[in-house]
């Protein structure tokens, strides 16, 4: 079993910044790969960044050059740096990590954006 427990989140200004934060305990790996998403009001879930073992990561096109999503391997903790933020990046945040054959999921910690 895994535990993901998100941090970090709140309310700032469009143009401000927020880190998210994600400890991870029980069985996890350190070749899992992680991912956060997030879900806005009526919309789907989406992927936000993702980051394999390596360091390998991807983001989605809404969030490049805005958004760096880091690892500590050592601590089992994943992280998000949201900069030049925007309304749009409202929404609910994800920790995610697939551990085979089992996805596991935070409860979530919510970012509102206001202009």
């Amino acid at each position: 079993q895994v535990q993901l427990v998100e941090s970090g989140g709140g309310l700032v200004q469009a143009g401000g910044s927020l880190r998210l934060s994600c400890a991870a305990s029980g069985r996890i790996f350190s070749t899992s790969p992680m991912d956060w998403f997030r879900q806005a009001p009526g919309k789907q879930r989406e992927l936000v960044a993702g980051i394999t073992s390596a360091g390998t990561t991807n983001y989605a096109d809404s969030v490049k050059g805005r958004f760096t999503i880091s690892r500590d391997n050592a601590k089992n903790t994943l992280s998000l740096q949201m900069n030049s933020l925007k309304p749009e990046d409202t929404a609910v945040y994800y920790c995610h990590t697939f551990t085979w054959p089992s996805h596991y999921w935070g409860q979530g910690t919510q970012v509102t954006v206001s202009s």
